[in-house]
């Protein structure tokens, strides 16, 4: 039986089918009603272990009760169960499917928003970055090289004290890698895409390259809060929501709550060997998602 089929047999059973007030807090109330007695069975299976005889019956049979209200909601507010059944395991697989490619050594294609316009104008698919640090008038600051080119101006941490934010480049250079993304580095490569004006202005502009810097500094405070996120596995939802919608406006906006955290994450595990060493070499690769410390 599909979920279709299950929500049309149980409303044959509704006993308050109106679609007023009353009949939609009935469900909703047996809802709250089921998942306290779920609740209340595994306290007693915890409570008298193997002498809870009929535990995976019990629980069976509230899970079935859950079901016919979830159904039945779902009914009153004209909502097709299948259809969100489908909808949920989408936002699932958007929000944590990534993890899965890892485990599985599943090579997932990158983002790729430059294409068919000019090679001049196209975010290199694999490069090589030196990071280096320098003292200059009393301050600290980090240079990136590729091919034994500058790109971008020398940073400091514009703080009062040493954070290692002068080394953020890498996070830029992450979303590059993860979502294919980061005006930043193609305003520092010189590879806006000009040929088309009104991508030049949106997506490319002065506008763009504000809102990555935003997010930079947003996750960075956020993850100076959490060790720089050394040993964390996942990311705080209302964060990632912050950033699609900051970013909702721009090309980027494809990229999922998932693909966000993996640049996140994979950025700073980078990061932190980067700010350990005070440098090193950095491998960007677009088509497969990946960017490495060697």
């Amino acid at each position: 039986m599909d979920f279709h089929q299950y929500q049309e047999q149980a409303l044959k059973t509704d006993q308050v089918p109106t679609k007023n007030e009353h009949g939609i807090i009935v469900p909703l109330l047996g809802l709250a009603g089921e998942a306290g007695s779920l609740l209340t069975e595994y306290k007693k299976h915890l409570r008298d272990g193997d002498a809870h005889k009929l535990f995976k019956e019990t629980i069976a049979e509230e899970l079935g009760d859950l079901l016919w209200y979830v159904a039945n909601v779902a009914s009153k507010f004209d909502l097709d169960l299948e259809k969100v059944a489908k909808g949920n395991i989408e936002k699932c697989r958007a929000r944590w499917g990534w993890r899965d490619s890892l485990q599985t050594d599943i090579s997932t294609t990158g983002y790729i928003f430059d294409g068919g316009f000019p090679e001049n104008e196209c975010l290199p698919r694999h490069f090589i970055v030196e990071i280096t640090e320098v003292n200059q008038n009393n301050s600290v600051k980090m240079r990136a090289f590729i091919d034994g080119q500058q790109i971008g101006n020398d940073l400091s941490d514009n703080s009062y004290s040493s954070d290692g934010y002068r080394f953020h480049d890498i996070f830029h250079l992450s979303y590059v890698a993860v979502l294919g993304w980061s005006p930043v580095i193609r305003s520092n490569l010189k590879l806006k895409r000009k040929s088309n004006p009104r991508i030049d202005e949106v997506e490319d502009g002065g506008r763009a390259i504000a809102i990555e810097e935003g997010l930079s500094a947003l996750v960075f405070s956020y993850a100076k809060d959490h060790n720089f996120l050394e040993g964390v596995v996942a990311l705080d939802d209302q964060l990632l929501k912050t950033i699609k919608n900051m970013s909702s406006h721009l090309e980027v906006a494809q990229c999922s709550l998932g693909d966000w955290e993996e640049a996140i994450l994979t950025g700073y595990e980078v990061w932190r060997q980067v700010e350990k060493n005070r440098g090193g070499t950095v491998v960007v690769d677009i088509n497969i998602r990946s960017i490495t410390y060697q």
